[in-house]
C-alpha cells in the first residue's frame, strides 16, 4: 500500500480507525525528511496491514501545531486511535522495522486500561461504549 496524504479533511478519519497508523510530519526543504522519505514508502509497501500517512507540515500548518511539531522528520504511531510514539527524527530502515514491531507488540487492553486508570485519577469519567 502506498501512503496516503493526510490533510485536515482526512487526518482524524484515518487515524481514529482500527489498527496501527504511522504518520510522517515532513516539508519539502527539509534534507533529512528527503532522506527518510524513501525508507517509510519502502516500509509502506512491505506491511500492507499499516496505513502510512504523510502530512506536509508547510500545506498543513493547522495539523502541524495540532501536533505540536516543533521538528521535522517526526513520526507519529496511532494504534486503535491511541498515540503511541512521536518522535522527531528521520529513522534508518532497520530502525523502522524495530519500531514497528514493538508497536505491533503493545497490548492494546493494557493501554486502555492505563488510560482509563489516568482518567479516573484524574477526575474525569473513561468513556465507555
Amino acid at each position: 500500500m502506498a501512503t496516503v496524504e493526510l490533510s485536515q479533511d482526512n487526518f482524524n478519519e484515518v487515524v481514529s480507525g482500527d489498527g496501527l497508523v504511522l504518520v510522517d510530519f515532513w516539508a519539502e526543504w527539509c534534507g533529512p525528511c528527503k532522506m527518510f522519505g524513501p525508507v517509510f514508502e519502502k516500509s509502506s509497501e512491505q506491511h500492507t496491514d499499516i496505513t502510512f500517512g504523510k502530512v506536509d507540515t508547510e500545506a498543513q500548518v493547522e495539523l502541524a501545531q495540532a501536533f505540536q511539531i516543533r521538528s521535522i522528520p517526526t513520526l507519529m504511531a496511532v494504534r486503535d486511535g491511541v498515540v503511541l510514539y512521536s518522535q522527531p527524527g528521520a529513522l534508518p530502515a532497520a530502525a523502522l522495522e524495530d519500531l514497528i514491531g514493538q508497536l505491533r507488540a503493545v497490548d492494546m487492553e493494557e493501554v486502555r486500561a492505563q488510560i482509563a486508570a489516568h482518567e479516573a485519577e484524574h477526575g474525569t469519567e473513561p468513556h465507555t461504549h
